[in-house]
């Protein structure tokens, strides 16, 4: 038990020394050697846990993905109304992005650069699996339609969509170069497409 704790920690302490050196120097310059580095570790080491530089890139995508779904998972489910679940969704979502800058940036590298072993981008790949994000959020308006909180008249898919879009654009901007408080506009435009 202890063993496999010990092991846990350490490919996390990989993972995250990934994700700083993605944030660093990106995908294109990464390797194994400056992972290491960045690590305080020998390269053998992240050989014993991860068969080469995909697996770990593929640890990654799957670690910044799920730690971004706890984080805003977390605020939402203690909600009661649908009101309030969407509320926390746009706050939370927002907030993860503001204070996780690097995995922001590491998420990016990695979608936008990493390739199958077909040659095929990340980015091209059909969605096979779930987006838990973008099911989270659709169900959330599929319930706010349902008990009356919000009106019927929208395309749930289309504001899920546009919703993810102006989440994801702010990740991509500085938020300290907005003027203006993005999520109580965003909360209000939002609010005022579906009440």
């Amino acid at each position: 038990m202890a063993d496999s704790f010990i092991a846990e920690a350490r490919r996390e302490q990989i993972i995250k020394a990934c994700i700083d050196t993605l944030e660093e120097i990106g995908y294109a310059n990464i390797s194994l050697t400056k992972i290491a580095r960045k690590a305080k570790i020998s390269t053998g080491l992240i050989s014993y846990h991860f068969s080469d530089k995909a697996d770990l890139i593929n640890h990654t995508l799957i670690y910044l993905i799920s730690k971004q779904l706890d984080f805003i998972s977390e605020k939402v489910v203690h909600k009661n109304t649908a009101t309030e679940q969407l509320l926390a969704f746009i706050d939370s979502s927002l907030i993860y992005q503001e204070t996780n800058p690097n995995n922001n940036i590491a998420l990016i590298e990695i979608v936008f650069n990493a390739q199958t072993p077909d040659k095929v981008a990340y980015y091209r790949i059909p969605d096979e699996e779930e987006d838990h994000l973008y099911t989270m959020l659709k169900d959330i308006l599929i319930e706010g339609k349902r008990n009356k909180e919000f009106t019927r008249d929208f395309d749930t898919d289309v504001v899920a969509i546009m919703i993810q879009g102006a989440i994801s654009e702010s990740m991509l901007k500085s938020m300290n170069r907005f003027t203006f408080d993005y999520r109580a506009e965003l909360n209000k435009m939002v609010m005022n497409m579906i009440k």
